[in-house]
């Protein structure tokens, strides 16, 4: 007969080499489903509550604003008060900067020349009509006459004209006189 040594018989062994790790495992075995048992019961014993601050008015609004919000207000300049720069800059500068679909470029003084012919009546009739690609006081019907006088006028300055811009209606104010006192009788 052959004798076989304990170790090579014993196959399964297991993690629990001491008496100490065995009641390590043992406590743990009863507190982990104790813990777990007294943390399920909390669940369904406890009745959902909000933060009291998060009922007060201005949280509820907070919290329900719009993603999007459209402001719908005056426009900056009250109608008539934009200079020719400030006009040319926000609607004529898209195309005549470049001379998109065959507007004369800001300064191209041979292209304005022919133009500058008709004096700022034309221009400003031409204008107000539309021309070929450019739609009706050039897309922005906001514009007022004056406005687009004035944004006509610089353009033209700019491109070699020597045309006269009309008055802003500040500058009208800074001109008319003051009222003169009634007279007594």
């Amino acid at each position: 007969m052959t004798s076989v040594s304990e170790s090579e018989h014993d196959q399964h062994s297991s993690f629990i080499k001491t008496p100490q790790q065995l009641i390590v495992v043992i406590l743990a075995s009863f507190l982990v489903p104790i813990v777990g048992i007294i943390l399920l019961v909390q669940l369904v014993i406890s009745k959902p509550s909000a933060d009291p601050n998060a009922l007060t008015p201005e949280s509820v609004a907070a919290r329900l604003q719009p993603v999007g919000r459209v402001e719908v207000g005056a426009p900056a300049a009250a109608p008539g008060a934009r200079g020719g720069e400030d006009s040319v800059k926000a609607v004529c500068a898209a195309c005549h900067q470049a001379g998109v679909a065959g507007a004369p470029k800001i300064g191209d003084k041979t292209a304005w020349a022919p133009r500058l012919k008709e004096g700022l009546n034309g221009l400003l009739a031409t204008a107000t009509k539309g021309k070929g690609a450019m739609p009706p006081k050039g897309g922005a019907a906001d514009l007022t006459d004056t406005e687009l006088a004035r944004a006509i006028v610089f353009m033209a300055n700019q491109s070699g004209g020597s045309l006269k811009e009309a008055p802003t209606a500040a500058a009208k104010k800074q001109e008319s006189p003051a009222p003169k006192p009634a007279a007594k009788k």
